[in-house]
């Protein structure tokens, strides 16, 4: 497992290193004008040696850059949105992702029934943003597949050949194709508390929000807290949902920034079909927990147009027979073109 987790660190550090070679313009200083962000966002329980319930996730982030011509739709829908704030710049991102979900043991054929159901999901993603000084309003739509056509079981076998681990039996237990939309709605306040703290700057973010769909439907609230020189004027790194929001896009600087972040965000499910099981069919379920929280520490790295950030995530436990809490990394890169 720890061969895992390290091969996990090469290929974030390979693909950075990669992204800076085709792209020589990115070692400057940021340019007053790209073509949009292009975001790729890696999270995975191996960073921590384990493999069990949210093993993998992944998802390709795009958003425009700020001098494209903001599409008719967008214009609308930012206007038909009550909770939108009438004046504010009007952002929109497109995302494909995939995540996957097992039982506690991979070696065993068919888990035990108290145990998560295996699952699959496949999704794109619409986003939509309406930042109004320090306030971020964010909706995203999402469309996609649960279930076998999520190719999730073909997606992790594949890995376990590539980074050998033994390969996953339990896919013949998991749930049932079932089409699936949620729709998302964040609200962040950047930096309602600033200071500084050892010549560096130090902001707090609180946020609230809120998803409704047969995939998951549940309220949130928490908080991110920054530390670091120069923090950018955005609202850290994104997160694959269910998780604490960030901004698909990001401030460039002139030069090197760091910062380190901490979070914490409380969740009351009232819908989670990888622990509910499918709606309209028979299928594998747990008797799921009502609140769920996430505590988050990691590091952004910014330099020209370039960002690399790493987070570890712990989340408490999401059914009542689960044993434990999980943890798992998110790995994110992200360039400017």
């Amino acid at each position: 497992m720890n061969g895992r987790r390290n091969n996990l660190l090469l290929i974030g550090l390979t693909l950075l290193l990669a992204i800076e070679g085709a792209c020589p313009s990115i070692a400057r200083a940021a340019e007053s004008s790209k073509p949009g962000t292009l975001s790729l966002v890696l999270e995975n329980d191996a960073f921590h040696g384990m493999d069990r319930h949210y093993t993998n996730g992944l998802m390709l982030i795009w958003v425009p850059g700020r001098d494209a011509p903001t599409p008719g739709w967008a214009m609308m829908l930012a206007r038909l949105v009550p909770w939108f704030p009438e004046r504010g710049e009007i952002r929109h991102g497109y995302a494909f992702g995939q995540s996957m979900f097992t039982s506690s043991d991979i070696d065993v054929g068919n888990p035990p029934l108290r145990d998560r159901p295996y699952a699959g999901w496949l999704y794109g993603t619409i986003g939509l943003g309406v930042e109004s000084g320090r306030r971020l309003d964010q909706l995203w739509m999402t469309f996609g597949m649960v279930g076998p056509a999520s190719l999730a079981e073909q997606t992790q076998k594949f890995l376990h050949k590539v980074f050998p681990g033994g390969e996953p039996q339990g896919w013949d237990t998991q749930l049932g194709n079932e089409p699936g939309i949620v729709a998302t709605w964040q609200r962040s306040w950047r930096g309602v508390a600033t200071s500084s703290l050892f010549g560096a700057e130090l902001d707090f973010t609180p946020h609230i929000g809120a998803a409704l769909g047969n995939v998951f439907t549940y309220g949130n609230a928490g908080l991110t807290m920054r530390f670091g020189n120069r923090l950018p004027d955005d609202y850290g790194p994104p997160r694959i949902q269910p998780g604490l929001p960030g901004s698909w896009d990001f401030s460039p600087v002139s030069g090197f920034g760091w910062y380190l972040f901490a979070g914490m965000e409380g969740r009351g499910v009232a819908r989670n079909i990888f622990l509910d099981g499918n709606t309209f069919r028979d299928s594998r379920s747990v008797d799921k927990k009502y609140l769920v929280g996430d505590l988050q520490v990691g590091f952004v790295l910014d330099w020209s147009d370039i960002r690399l950030g790493y987070t570890h995530v712990l989340r408490t436990r999401e059914f009542h027979t689960q044993e434990s809490k999980d943890y798992f990394g998110a790995l994110r890169v992200s360039v400017k073109f």
